[in-house]
């Protein structure tokens, strides 16, 4: 008599499916309050405690899964952006879906901030960061960037106002709709050559 084997490929695929909720509901809940509770996640996913463990042994790891499944997602829309040509205006073209990013994924990075080490919330962001860091350095070859800062500096210079620009929002003292020309001029003036 033959051993069935669909019985592993099927729990696979459930285990997957399983996966695939927690960490969507996780990436909802925590873009909503970063200190929502284990509870929360796992009501909106329609899983039990149980289930949401035996794939997450605790909450740093969920919320890691949660941070590197929004980043790629976002991966997947900044490397459709076209950065050809003028470095100021390829950095410009990159604003507004990095802007968009930024302003979804705020709350979820408050979370991870709060459980993950620096190091590797930086190595999740590895991606997105050498993308500006290259526009960055090809504006400088071209003269239209300054040089005489560190270009780790201006990475997160640009990082930290696409940040602010969400902050703003959220106070409502800035539009999402005037925030990305907003950034994209506050990030063009910081960045551009000296005289």
């Amino acid at each position: 008599m033959g051993v069935s084997t669909t019985a592993r490929p099927r729990r696979r695929a459930d285990a997957e499916r399983s996966i695939a909720r927690i960490v969507t509901a996780a990436r909802e809940v925590l873009g909503r309050d970063p200190d929502a509770s284990i509870d929360d996640i796992v009501k909106a996913a329609g899983v039990g405690r149980m289930t949401l463990y035996g794939h997450f042994p605790n909450r740093a790891a969920l919320v890691e899964a949660a941070l590197a499944d929004a980043l790629r997602d976002g991966e997947e829309v900044l490397s459709a952006v076209d950065l050809d040509g003028d470095a100021r205006d390829a950095l410009a073209r990159l604003i507004v879906p990095s802007w968009s990013l930024v302003a979804e994924s705020t709350k979820l990075l408050q979370a991870a901030e709060g459980l993950l080490p620096a190091a590797r919330i930086r190595e999740l962001h590895r991606e997105a960061a050498g993308r500006v860091e290259d526009l960055i350095r090809r504006g400088q070859r071209q003269g239209v960037f300054r040089t005489d800062l560190p270009v780790t500096w201006l990475v997160n210079v640009v990082h930290y106002v696409l940040n602010g620009a969400a902050e703003e929002t959220r106070a409502g003292r800035l539009s999402a709709e005037e925030a990305p020309g907003v950034v994209a001029a506050t990030v063009r003036s910081l960045l551009a050559d000296l005289p």
